[in-house]
């Protein structure tokens, strides 16, 4: 019997690691939350992260979004856009 060939499913782009648009989606996810609450309770925090997330259709890791929720609770809260220094 002969060796059957490799098949390569893969299209002749530039190759990416399964779930990069995921990734993405949870870092854009994080950063906006961050901007926008900042100093509030994780519990407000993890909710927001995960309406969002469910919004651009990721299935949240709850652990993960602990972790982010812990360390977003604690950062100060920014300084309004229109203060003069």
């Amino acid at each position: 019997m002969e060796p059957v060939a490799p098949v390569n499913l893969a299209s002749t782009g530039g190759s990416r690691p399964a779930g990069w648009q995921v990734q993405l989606r949870v870092d854009y996810v994080v950063n906006k939350v961050m901007q926008t609450h900042r100093g509030q309770s994780e519990d407000i925090v993890a909710q927001a992260i995960q309406d969002q997330l469910r919004y651009f259709g990721v299935v949240p890791n709850g652990r993960q979004v602990a972790q982010y929720a812990t360390v977003i609770s604690q950062l100060p809260l920014l300084p309004p856009a229109n203060a003069t220094a």
